[in-house]
């Protein structure tokens, strides 16, 4: 555990669910874990217990999926044991997904189509995510390589990787349903008579949802053993703060991914991202936080001046290269990126380090200049 990880609470300690199983961490929310096939190798979703109307006004019980994992056969039969083993044979009544990126969105066809349920998602993820799926834009291919390279990522190996990647996206969300229900802003989704409040926020993805229910319970001492994983789990007693599941936009050990995309060259997506932090800290403090990756925490308003003060570090150490030289995005990666970077990684720091420069750039503290090609950087 880092410095500022110290810093938190882990109610649940280092309890993780295990393959197939799930955790109650609120009264009928349940966590489960999926792997993924990157350095961030796992995806946290989530179960909540639900009911709707039926079609002769009786209340059908069953449950609401929170995000899906990426779209193979390892994820589809990690799937196949929560139905068999985690739901008390009750169905899954619908599909929520916070934003539209692989992990989250992956399997969303195949889930709603396999229960036959509608896919909730923002407007915005919806319709990206049938772009990206259907294109390689923004995620590899001849028109990332050419966008990189104008800030500077131009050595061959590097641009022949992303060109090779042309189906980057496509081959982990194959495919995306054909229809969705909006979730926008300040919406509120009733799930077993609690009420779940939507939080747009931007930057990571176009109009990532957060879901806040303040009506949660408090952690109680884990059970020597419970059915279908309920361990540890929580108790009837209140917790004022609620519960918060929040996606990628609060993440407990690594900073959020923030990038510029050749889709939208001159996009400040780092403020944006900020300034959704900011509106998020009129959260209760000692909010339950459920992540999509990382455990389970509180001390959400401590994270977030966390992440505001690591991006005003990074934005120091811009500025502070940027006045010996003019700076490309490619030349602050060793500045921004202290670990080797594989290209997995390098494609998301080359966006990040355009971000930061952006953010300084829109806010008038540096200026923009095109030179051979490559965009840079300086004081004005």
């Amino acid at each position: 555990m880092n410095e500022l990880e110290s810093q938190l609470h882990y109610p649940f300690g280092d309890a993780v669910p295990a393959a197939g199983k799930t955790i109650e961490v609120a009264p009928g929310v349940r966590w489960l874990r999926m792997a993924l096939p990157f350095a961030l190798d796992h995806i946290n979703l989530w179960l909540l217990r639900d009911a709707v109307d039926g079609d002769d006004g009786t209340a059908v019980e069953g449950w609401t999926i929170v995000d899906c994992g990426i779209a193979n056969d390892a994820t589809r039969a990690a799937w196949e044991q929560i139905f068999a083993n985690e739901l008390g044979g009750l169905p899954v009544l619908r599909v929520v997904v916070t934003h539209m990126h692989p992990d989250h969105v992956g399997l969303a066809h195949w889930l709603t189509e396999r229960h036959n349920v509608r896919l909730w998602i923002s407007a915005t993820d919806f319709n990206a995510a049938r772009q990206a799926s259907a294109s390689t834009t923004g995620f590899g291919g001849e028109a990332t390589a050419r966008f990189v390279a104008s800030h500077g990522l131009t050595d061959p190996d590097s641009q022949e990787k992303i060109k090779a990647r042309r189906n980057y996206y496509a081959s982990m969300v194959p495919q995306v349903p054909a229809s969705f229900r909006r979730m926008m802003d300040g919406d509120r989704l009733t799930i077993r008579g609690r009420e779940w409040t939507c939080h747009a926020g931007y930057g990571h993805a176009p109009e990532h949802i957060a879901l806040h229910c303040p009506s949660d319970g408090a952690p109680k001492t884990p059970a020597a053993s419970a059915p279908h994983g309920d361990a540890p789990g929580f108790g009837a007693a209140r917790r004022p703060g609620g519960t918060l599941i929040s996606g990628d936009m609060v993440l407990p050990r690594i900073s959020t991914n923030v990038s510029v995309h050749d889709v939208e060259p001159e996009s400040n997506p780092l403020q944006l991202y900020l300034d959704s932090l900011r509106r998020m800290q009129a959260l209760p403090e000692d909010t339950l936080v459920l992540p999509s990756h990382g455990r389970p925490f509180t001390g959400l308003h401590t994270r977030i001046e966390q992440l505001i003060a690591h991006h005003d570090a990074r934005f120091g150490e811009v500025i502070h290269a940027c006045a010996e030289a003019p700076q490309c995005a490619a030349d602050l990666l060793p500045v921004l990126f202290k670990r080797p970077l594989d290209l997995h990684q390098t494609t998301f720091a080359i966006g990040e380090s355009i971000a930061h420069l952006h953010a300084l750039w829109f806010a008038g503290r540096l200026r923009r200049e095109r030179a051979g090609n490559i965009w840079r950087f300086s004081l004005p």
